[in-house]
C-alpha cells in the first residue's frame, strides 16, 4: 500500500528513459543524476527560464543561470544558507516566529495550515534575503501585518495560466499570454514598490549582511535586485509551504509516526522529514536542454541525447525507483540508499542547480511542526491537492486544525 499522498492523475509515470513526443522523459534514479549533473551539457529549461528575457538585466537570475556566471552568484550566497550560519543568525527568529504565530491561534483555536506556514515561511524567507525595513519593523502587529501584506503579493504573482513547458509557445492562446502578463507583472510591481525599493533603500544607507544587502554592496541595479529578490522569496515562500503541509498532514494521520516524531532527537526528526519530502517531493519535475550531446546510463543501457533537446526528469519517478531502493512507496525513514544519495534523493535537485536552502527548509519545517504537535492539533478537515504548473507541484489547501494545551515536557528545540 503507497503512502505518497500527491499523485497527479494525468501524469504518466514509470518510464525510466525514454523519448515522448519530442522530449525525453528520466525516471530512472541513475539516469536523472546524470542528466542533473552535466554541467556543461545542459541548461536550465523549468520554470519557463527559456522564456524569460534577458532583456536590460546584466544578472540573471540563479535558478535559471547557467555556467560561470552561475558558479559565481551561488558561491556569493550560499553563505547566508549555511547550516552553520542559519542556526547562528536565525535559529532564535525562527523558534519566535514560530510560537508566536501558534499563539496568536490560541487554545481551542482553529487555524488553515496553508495559512498559517504561508505567513510563517515569508517572515523568515524575507529576514534572510532581506525584505524587511523600517516599517516592517516598528513592533509585532506592524510586522504580522507588513508580512501578511507582503504574503499576498508573492501568492498572487503565482495566479498564471496554465502552460506546457513542450510547446514553444507553451500551449497559451493569445488571451491567456494576456492574462499571464497582467497577473505576472502586476504584483511584481507592487512587490517591488511596497517591500524591495524600500529595503534596498535601506541596505544603501546602512549595509546590511543579508542577500539584498549583498547585492546592493555589489552594484546590481534595482531591477536585478528585484528578479533576485522573487526567485528568492517565491521559492523559499513556495517550496516549504507546501512541505509543511504536507509533512503536517502525514503525522496528523500516521499516529505512530508523530509519536515517533515527537520524542526523536533532532537527528531523528530531521531524517524524518527528509524521508517525508523524497516520498512527496514538492517540485516534481527538472527540466533541462541539452547544448551538447550527451550519453546516460541505465542500468547497463545507454542513451544518446542530441544537443537541443528538452529533458524531462520526473523526481517523483526518480525519488521511487524500484530498481535504486526497497519499497519505494512506502515511508522509511533512515531507508538505505544507493551510495552517494542524499536522504530526500532529488527533491532538492542535484548537480550545480541544486537547492542552497535544503538545510533552512527542513529546519523550518521541523521548529513549526514541534511547536505545533506539541499542542495536540486536532483535524478537522483534510486538505485537497491541487497543482501548480511553474513549479510543476502539488498545493495542498483547506487543511484545518484546531489546537489543544500544550504538551508537559515536550521538546521544543530548533533542529539543528
Amino acid at each position: 500500500m503507497t503512502a505518497r499522498r500527491a499523485v497527479r492523475a494525468d501524469e504518466q509515470s514509470g518510464r525510466r528513459v525514454e523519448k515522448v513526443g519530442g522530449i525525453w522523459r528520466v525516471g530512472s534514479l541513475e539516469a536523472a543524476r546524470q542528466v542533473l549533473r552535466a554541467r556543461h551539457q545542459t541548461t536550465q529549461a523549468g520554470f519557463t527560464a527559456e522564456f524569460i528575457p534577458q532583456g536590460r538585466m546584466e544578472h540573471r537570475p540563479i535558478l535559471i543561470s547557467d555556467g560561470p556566471v552561475h558558479d559565481e552568484q551561488r558561491s556569493q550566497v550560499a553563505r547566508f544558507l549555511a547550516p552553520a550560519v542559519v542556526e547562528e543568525r536565525y535559529g532564535e527568529m525562527i523558534d519566535a516566529c514560530a510560537d508566536r504565530l501558534l499563539d496568536a491561534v490560541g487554545v481551542g483555536g482553529e487555524v488553515e495550515l496553508h495559512d498559517l506556514a504561508l505567513h510563517y515561511t515569508v517572515e523568515v524567507t524575507a529576514e534572510i534575503v532581506g525584505l524587511t525595513h523600517r516599517s516592517a519593523q516598528r513592533g509585532p502587529v506592524a510586522r504580522d501585518r507588513a508580512v501578511r501584506a507582503m504574503s499576498r503579493r508573492l501568492v498572487a504573482f503565482f495566479d498564471q495560466p496554465p502552460f506546457d513547458l513542450s510547446r514553444k509557445d507553451l500551449g497559451r492562446s493569445g488571451r491567456q499570454w494576456a492574462r499571464a502578463a497582467h497577473k505576472g507583472l502586476w504584483p511584481l510591481l507592487t512587490f517591488y514598490l511596497a517591500d524591495v525599493r524600500p529595503a534596498i533603500r535601506e541596505r544603501r544607507r546602512n549595509p546590511s549582511n543579508d542577500v539584498i544587502g549583498h547585492l546592493a554592496s555589489q552594484g546590481w541595479s534595482s531591477t536585478n535586485i528585484l528578479v533576485e529578490a522573487v526567485t528568492y522569496g517565491t521559492a523559499g515562500m513556495v517550496t516549504t509551504r507546501e512541505f509543511i503541509c504536507m509533512a503536517a498532514w502525514h503525522l496528523m494521520t500516521n499516529p505512530a509516526l508523530a509519536q515517533r516524531y515527537v520524542v526523536a532527537g533532532a537527528r531523528e526528526r530531521l531524517a524524518i522529514l527528509a524521508e517525508l519530502i523524497r516520498l512527496e517531493p514538492v517540485v516534481g519535475h527538472l527540466y533541462r536542454r541539452t547544448c551538447a550531446e550527451i550519453v546516460i546510463t541505465d542500468g547497463g543501457v545507454s542513451h544518446t541525447i542530441p544537443a537541443g533537446d528538452l529533458v524531462d526528469v520526473s523526481v517523483r519517478d526518480a525519488n521511487a525507483d524500484p530498481l535504486a531502493m526497497q519499497d519505494p512507496l512506502e515511508l522509511c525513514p533512515a531507508r538505505e540508499l544507493p551510495r552517494g544519495v542524499r536522504a530526500a534523493v532529488l527533491s532538492f535537485g542535484d548537480g550545480a542547480h541544486r537547492c542552497p536552502g535544503e538545510t533552512l527548509a527542513l529546519m523550518e519545517a521541523d521548529v513549526l511542526l514541534t511547536r505545533l504537535l506539541a499542542r495536540n492539533p486536532q483535524m478537522l478537515r483534510e486538505p485537497s491537492i491541487g497543482w501548480d504548473d511553474l513549479v510543476s507541484g502539488y498545493e495542498l489547501r483547506g487543511m484545518a486544525v484546531v489546537l489543544d494545551q500544550p504538551s508537559r515536557g515536550h521538546p521544543t528545540g530548533t533542529a539543528v
